[in-house]
Parts: structure tokens; C-alpha cells; sequence
């Protein structure tokens, strides 16, 4: 874990492989690297410090039927002190040779280069070192390296995408650098404490485009019919937001308010697909100029689409040149539902608030991802919020908190600021704790010291670190200054230690028309009953039925707190403090009795906060069913969808108990049918979007219960080849319906449509619903189709996945006994998350030892978090389905269903 960063404490810093000392005081030109933040830190490197890089400029030349490429890279260093060896990154890279030369005070190189007398790869460092004839001064010098590599597969370095067209199989080329996988692409300091200018150029077919983080700055057309393409230099910037992409693309683009440029590059034909993420980049632009008080910096900002997918990303905040993947960027007719309109929105937002939070201003090291990651989901929610209130996206925000509570309650949890020292450990810190709980945490701080004080904080960030490196606690003191109210320890306590507070609301007393609550703050676990709680001090707000709300500060464990009125009262009023609530019995009883008078966001708020508390055996799970039965009918979308969620987690935790699971999908029924009933399988006129959302949930919420009328007129709509099931938006919502019921000849069926499916959004599609089959034989016939080549490099991970969704021990079995081929299919950082993923949704014990043994043969003990991970989620599903079942059973009997 990282604190502060003071004398007393930089030894924590120092325990990965080294430290590079930073001084944001010092006088830099905009090519000196690393930079940091205005006080003096030390930021963690996995490198020697004596060398640090100045600038880069690369030349590539991709072979793409031979998933090979060339390049030599021009490497201007700085020289810190005299040395006769230079180590940087290097991974799967073949170097030829290697020379070096003083650089001269006009930037040029000497004639006189000494080459390298040793080059040494060392594989499981991602290192290269390269050891000179004699000690090289200290000093700028340039590092010239020619070397090749391979074009991977899987997203991850220069990777290659292919494709069918109306002219047959095509094949593009795409980067993906972050994490560490710059050093796959050039040798060089792979790091994000090194910010340094680009200049890139690339060899490829006349006819194809190529694009970079910056616009073209020339071409030059060559006899053997390729060109070469350079850019312009970028801003220095990180390693990882460096991007090239070239194949044969369409680009549509607009002009934003305040000049800046935005596109959407496309493979050729599918331009017009893009119109609508290019419209959300030309509204969001100048809301971020204005919110960061920083205009964007890049002449022009591009969104890059690739076909395929990949099992833990879908897009990438390249500067200047995001890259998504299309089924979260082009809206196309034959699959695009409303729900996923919405999402192209906010990914798109998400990408684009990158710009500033993460490229503009980037963490020092990845012990900080969540200053990127964390910002950028909460700065996504507000821009859609204020772009498009309609969708009201601020409901959401609970279920994202609900996430991160899932992994920040069990033992395997970590701080939001966490300690990462391997390249595994890199990967496995994008999770839900660092987006999500990080989102949850700033929305909480934002409201505590107010909207407007937040905003000039962040500006006031923005102003003093741009181009720079920064940790945490740089914003903190810059939020802190700008409230005139302190936040830094309120922070330190959400993000320097893990877990999940609990507000027990002890008692409630009126008097003279006010309602006053004893409060006491504990910790909320589902897996350590006995565990002494932590202690944080918990911003609560608390609020009656239509009535004032009221703010304190539960410190040193307890708090009292005044509430205008004598009805029910809610705590977490709004859902934006990161707690679970724990009311009394009669008070949850009158919050019950009250649920229709409640915000939307609040009914939300205690669905989730009830349930999550009942099934951790802190109160009856009966009271969250009872809360679901208060939900009044016409309840808002987002609170039905939460109500979906409560009921498919029951069903599911009946797993092999088809009479109980008949009882649930009865109750369901009877909640949502009605529903379904009065919006109707068709849009209507001038309906709302979030009704859009809702028509397809409900189909597909009722159809995984296998409701009769639905599942048959899902089933009748494919047989009879209904528009609605080739073309529409609930085309997914039937087909999703189709495949978990497949018999073997329905399985042939869709199969067959998938092998004759030439758009890729559609094909990618087919394949993955052939594994979420219920029938067990068809899981099997998908697992086997996952190792040929007929889905798709990139399809063939996600059709293993979606069987672990019905069969997660056949598809953790079936990885385990072809895990060599099974690698092959995954992004090569992400593979000690993919095996243990596909086996944490089991419901088995023995598959607790099964990955106990995998993470013991081929994880090392820094790399195992998902593993443990999946084994705790396995332990608390054994725990609920052995002691909270019965009470779930008893209210069900209850209700004669």
C-alpha cells in the first residue's frame, strides 16, 4: 500500500525494484523526463536510474501476412552518470544491433557512433541491456536500435484484427500499450514516469490509412506501391498512450467547439456507423474544456474502431487516438439496442475524460491507476448526466458501487491506492475497486465539500501538473485548498485501506419534530464475522421522506445526527456515501411501508444495501424480499432492473433445486409481467429511452426464468425468421432467449447463421450465445468449437466465457486440460485473471482445490489475487446457499407462489 509520501514513510515506496527520484520544483523543457509533482517523491521504476529517455523516434514497416514487423528506433537519452550499460523494455522483440552517439548542443547526433559489444534479453524481466566498449559520460546521447517483432493476435503490442468484407477476409493493425505492453512494439523506457515526445513513422500498402495519436505531417509514395507515413510529434506523454493503427479505413470527422477536430475511423464501409460516437465527441469536447479549464491540448482527437473483442478491455484513452472496439462504438442497425446506444455514450466519455485525467496528467506509477481509471468513470457519469438527464446515469452509480463492495468485503480485498510491483500485478489492478469504488469515493468527496469548490480543485490540479506525474495526495491538497475545508484525512481512510464501513443506525427518537439517530460505524465483511472493524470517518447524509437533509461526519466510530421531521428516514440520502446501511428492525419496517414516497436513487440504494446485507447474515435476507414486494408498479426502470437482479441471484442460487427455482420464476413472473404487459414488445410513439431499456430487460430477465410466454414467443419469432430476431433492438434480447434453451438442432441453427454472417458485430454475436446454453452437451460442443479457428482469434475466449456462464466448472476444467491453446486466445497480461474467472462463478467446493492447485502450479504468490479472488466468491456462494437459503425459502413459501 502507498501513503504518504514523506520521510517517515518512503520506505514502503521503496519496495519494489527500485526507485527514481522526481522533483516537480525543477526547471524541465518540455522533453525532459520523468516528471512529477510539485513536492518532492519517489516513484517506484523497475529500471536503473541512470539513463532516462528525451525523445523517441520511431520508423516501423508491419508485414501483415506474416504477422511480423521492422522498425529502428531513434532514442535520445540523458545520461545521468557515467555508464558503460543501458537497460530499458524489451518483450518478444528480436534486436540486430545497437549503436550510440553524443549528442551534439544542436540535438544532432556525432558522426562517430559506438556500437554495442553485448545485447542481453532477459524474458521474464522484459528487459534489454546493451553494454558499450568503454563507460559513456554523462551527457545527452542518441540510442539508435534496429530490431523486428511479431504482429500478436491478441490485443496486446501490435496486434492484428482480421475481418470479412464484400471482398473477402481483410485483416487490420492496431496498438495496445497499457499496461506495460509499449515494450512489445520498441525498446525503451516502458514506464509512466517517463513523459517524452514522439515522432513516429510507418511503411504500409498505398492504399491503406494509417493513423497516430497526431495528424499525418507528411507521406511519401514508394515505386513497390507502400508509402510511408510520418506524423507529427506528440506532446511527451507515456509509453502507453502511444498508438498506430493502419488497414483499409473510412474516417468521418466534425469540427467541436473551440476548433479541435474529432473523427471516428472505421474499416472501410462503415463510416456511417460511426455518426453517432462522433456526435457524442463533438458534445463532450467543450463540456471537458470547460470543466477542466484546460482546453485540449492535440490538434485533433480521433476514435479508432477494430473489430473483435477482448476479454478485458473494451477501449483504450490513447491520446488523440482512442481506440474502442465496435461493438462499443458503431451504432448499427442489425444489433444496436437503446442500452447500448446509452453505452456508447458513456464509454465514449469515459475514453475522452482520459484526455486530462490519465494523458494530460498522469500517474507517477501504477500504484495510483485510480486517479485515471477512478476519475475518468465518475467525470463519464457526470458529462452523460448533464449531456443527456434523461437517461438519468446517476442511477446507475449504485450498481457500480454494489461491484466494488462484492470484491472490497471478502479477505482477498486491497486499498484503492495499492501496492504494485510485477507486470501481473499491473493487469490485475483494473478491477472494480479501482474504478468503481474509486467513482464511488469521489462522488462521495465531491458532495462533501460541494460541487463547485470540486470542480475549481480539479482546475487547479490540471493548471499545476500538466505534462506531469503526480500521486494522490497532489490532488487531495489541491481539492483541500480550494474547499477551505479539510479532505485529506477523510480520503486517506476511503483509499489507503480497504474494506467497507457499516453505519448501524441504532436507534431513532422524535422530539419537537425532529428525528434524532444514534449512529455507530462498523465494518462490513461476508467472510470475517470475528474481524476487528477498521475506522474510517464516513461522511452520511440523512434524509425523511420529502424532507431537509442533514450532513455529519461519523468519527471515532460513532455520530448523532438531526433529521427535520418524525417519518421514515433514509441514511446515505442520495446513495452517494460508499457504506452499507444497517437500520432497526421497526425502522426498516417503516421504510418498507414507505418505499413507493422514496427517490428512485434511494429505492435503488436499499434494494442493493438490504439484500447485500441479508445474504452476509446480517439481517433476515427476508427483509430485501420485502422490499421487493413493496415496489410499486409504476417504479422507475433502473429500480425494476435492480429488482431483476435480486430475483435472477436467487433463482441462480438454487442451482439443481428445479421446484424452487419453478417458485422463484413464478414470483418473477407475477412482478414482471405485468410490466412487460403495459410497455409492450413494440415501441411506441415518443416513448421514453430508458423505456426502450426496460422492454429488453424484461424479456430477457423473464426468458432466463423460462416465463412460458415469453420463452414461446421467442422461440416463435426465430422460427418464423420475425424481423425483430434479424434486424432491431431486441434482436439480442431473442436470440439471448433461443440459445440458453437450445436443443441440439437449434444450436445447428444458430451455428450455421453465424458461419453465413459476414457483418462482424453480428458474427461475434452468434458465437458467443452457442456457449450460453443451459443444455450441458451444447456447452461442450462450444467448448470444443472455441479451439478451431472458425469464431475467431478474438471471439473464441469470450465463447469459453460464456459457458463458465452456465457451466463454470466444465469451462475451468475444460481451460485446465488445454491451457496451453487456451493461452493462446487471451491477452498475454491478463491470463492469471481469464483461468480463475471462469471458475469463480461455481457453486462447487471441489473446484476450490482445483484452483487452489492451478494458482499454486502456475501463478506466483505476487500474481494470485485472482485466483484467491475466485476462491472466496466460491466460499461465500457455499456459505449463502447453506445458512441464508432457508430463510429466502420461508418467505417464499409464504407468499403461495
Amino acid at each position: 500500500m502507498r501513503l504518504l509520501r514523506t520521510a517517515s514513510t518512503l520506505a514502503i515506496a521503496l519496495a519494489a525494484a527500485g526507485c527514481a527520484t522526481v522533483d516537480g520544483d525543477e526547471a524541465r523543457t518540455a522533453a525532459a523526463a520523468p516528471s512529477a509533482s510539485a513536492q518532492r517523491l519517489q516513484v517506484t521504476t523497475q529500471l536503473p536510474t541512470n539513463v532516462r529517455p528525451l525523445q523517441y523516434t520511431i520508423a516501423a514497416t508491419p508485414d501483415a501476412p506474416n504477422l511480423r514487423f521492422t522498425s529502428r528506433v531513434y532514442a535520445d537519452i540523458e545520461v545521468l552518470a557515467p555508464t558503460d550499460s543501458i537497460t530499458l523494455n524489451a518483450a518478444d522483440l528480436e534486436i540486430r544491433s545497437a549503436s550510440i552517439a553524443t549528442l551534439g548542443a544542436d540535438g544532432r547526433p556525432a558522426p562517430a557512433a559506438t556500437s554495442a559489444r553485448n545485447i542481453s534479453l532477459d524474458a521474464e524481466k522484459q528487459t534489454a541491456t546493451f553494454r558499450f566498449p568503454s563507460r559513456l559520460p554523462a551527457g545527452r546521447h542518441q540510442l539508435v536500435i534496429d530490431y523486428s517483432g511479431k504482429i500478436n493476435t491478441q490485443a496486446s503490442g501490435l496486434f492484428a484484427l482480421d475481418y470479412d468484407s464484400p471482398e473477402g477476409k481483410k485483416r487490420a493493425l492496431y496498438t495496445q500499450f497499457e499496461a506495460p505492453d509499449a515494450r512489445r512494439f520498441f525498446p525503451g523506457w516502458d514506464e509512466p514516469q517517463f513523459r517524452t515526445p514522439y515522432n513516429l513513422s510507418v511503411t504500409v500498402p498505398a492504399n491503406h490509412m494509417a493513423v497516430s495519436n497526431m495528424p499525418q505531417a507528411g507521406v511519401q509514395n514508394h515505386a513497390n506501391g507502400t508509402k510511408t507515413v510520418t506524423f507529427q510529434q506528440s506532446p511527451p506523454m507515456s509509453s502507453y498512450l502511444l498508438f498506430l493503427g493502419t488497414g483499409e479505413f473510412d474516417r468521418i470527422a466534425a469540427t467541436a467547439a473551440g476548433g479541435t477536430e474529432v473523427g471516428v475511423v472505421t474499416k472501410k464501409g462503415d463510416g456511417e456507423k460511426g455518426r453517432f460516437a462522433l456526435e457524442a465527441q463533438r458534445q463532450l469536447l467543450p463540456y471537458y474544456n470547460d470543466y477542466f479549464g484546460q482546453p485540449f491540448p492535440l490538434p485533433k482527437l480521433d476514435n479508432v474502431a477494430g473489430p473483435g473483442s477482448s476479454q478485458f478491455f473494451g477501449a483504450m484513452e490513447n491520446w488523440g487516438a482512442i481506440f474502442s472496439f465496435e461493438s462499443i462504438l458503431l451504432v448499427d442497425p442489425a444489433i444496436t439496442t437503446e442500452a447500448t446506444r446509452q453505452r456508447i455514450f458513456e464509454v465514449d466519455a469515459h475514453e475522452m475524460a482520459h484526455q486530462w485525467f490519465g494523458n494530460l496528467v498522469t500517474m507517477a506509477w501504477w500504484d495510483d491507476l485510480w486517479l485515471n481509471e477512478g476519475f475518468a468513470s465518475w467525470m463519464a457519469t457526470k458529462a452523460t448526466a448533464a449531456l443527456h438527464p434523461e437517461w438519468e446515469p446517476e442511477l446507475g452509480q449504485v450498481s457500480g458501487r454494489e461491484s466494488a463492495i462484492a470484491l472490497d468485503s471478502v479477505a482477498t480485498t486491497h486499498p484503492v491506492v495499492q501496492r504494485v510491483s510485477t507486470v501481473e500485478q499491473i493487469s490485475q489492478a483494473f478491477d472494480a475497486i479501482t474504478y468503481q469504488k474509486g467513482e464511488a469515493v469521489i462522488t462521495m468527496l465531491e458532495d462533501y465539500v460541494g460541487e463547485d469548490a470540486w470542480r475549481q480543485g480539479v482546475r487547479d490540479y490540471m493548471a499545476t501538473y500538466k505534462l506531469k506525474n503526480t500521486v494522490t495526495d497532489n490532488l487531495w491538497q489541491k481539492i483541500e485548498t480550494a474547499a477551505g475545508k479539510p479532505i485529506t484525512a477523510i480520503a486517506h481512510d476511503f483509499t489507503l485501506q480497504p474494506g467497507v464501513p457499516l453505519i448501524r443506525v441504532e436507534s431513532a427518537t422524535c422530539n419537537g419534530g425532529s428525528t434524532s439517530l444514534s449512529l455507530r460505524q462498523s465494518e462490513f465483511t461476508r467472510d470475517r464475522p470475528d474481524k476487528q472493524p477498521l475506522s474510517w470517518r464516513v461522511p452520511v447524509i440523512a434524509g425523511g421522506l420529502g424532507g431537509k437533509e442533514a450532513r455529519t461526519i461519523v468519527s471515532g466510530g460513532s455520530g448523532t445526527l438531526a433529521v427535520q421531521g418524525c417519518g421514515p428516514v433514509v441514511v446515505n440520502s442520495g446513495q452517494s456515501g460508499y457504506y452499507r446501511t444497517l437500520y432497526t428492525p421497526a425502522l426498516l419496517d417503516g421504510l418498507t411501508a414507505g418505499f413507493a414516497r422514496l427517490k428512485p436513487i434511494d429505492q435503488i440504494g436499499l434494494l442493493a444495501d438490504n439484500w447485500g446485507l441479508g445474504l452476509a447474515g446480517y439481517q433476515s435476507a427476508s427483509e430485501a424480499l420485502d422490499l421487493v414486494d413493496a415496489v410499486p408498479a409504476n417504479a422507475n426502470p433502473q429500480v425494476w432492473t435492480r429488482v431483476s437482479s435480486i430475483l435472477a441471484r436467487v433463482y441462480d442460487l438454487y442451482e439443481g433445486d428445479r421446484q424452487r427455482q419453478a417458485m422463484v420464476a413464478r414470483y418473477a413472473s407475477s412482478k414482471l409481467s405485468p410490466i412487460l404487459t403495459r410497455v409492450g414488445w413494440s415501441a411506441r410513439a415518443n416513448e421514453s429511452s430508458n423505456v426502450a431499456v426496460l422492454r429488453s430487460e424484461l424479456i430477457g430477465t423473464l426468458g432466463y426464468f423460462g416465463d412460458r410466454q415469453v420463452v414461446a414467443e421467442a422461440n416463435r419469432r426465430f422460427a418464423a425468421d420475425d424481423p425483430s430476431v434479424t434486424a432491431g433492438p431486441l434482436r439480442t434480447s431473442i436470440l439471448a432467449i433461443v440459445a440458453q434453451n437450445a436443443d441440439a438442432a437449434t444450436w445447428d441453427r444458430l451455428r450455421a447463421q453465424a458461419q453465413a454472417e459476414k457483418n462482424p458485430l453480428v458474427k461475434a454475436q452468434l458465437y458467443r450465445l452457442l456457449g450460453s446454453t443451459r443444455d450441458r452437451a451444447q456447452g461442450q460442443r462450444a467448448l470444443a468449437l472455441a479451439l478451431t479457428e472458425e469464431p475467431g482469434a478474438t471471439t473464441s475466449a469470450a465463447l469459453i466465457s460464456a459457458v463458465a456462464g452456465e457451466h463454470p466448472d466444465l469451462a475451468f476444467d475444460f481451460a485446465l486440460q488445454n491451457r496451453q491453446a487456451v493461452e493462446g486466445l487471451v491477452d498475454a497480461s491478463s491470463r492469471s485473471r481469464y483461468f480463475p474467472g471462469l471458475g469463480a462463478g461455481s457453486s462447487d467446493p471441489a473446484t476450490i482445490a482445483k484452483l487452489q492447485q492451478y494458482a499454486d502450479r502456475y501463478l506466483t504468490a505476487q500474481s494470485r489475487r485472482p485466483a484467491d479472488q475466485a476462491i472466496a466468491s466460491i466460499q461465500d456462494r457455499v456459505r449463502v446457499r447453506q445458512t441464508r437459503l432457508p430463510d429466502i425459502s420461508r418467505w417464499f413459501d409464504a407468499k403461495r407462489v
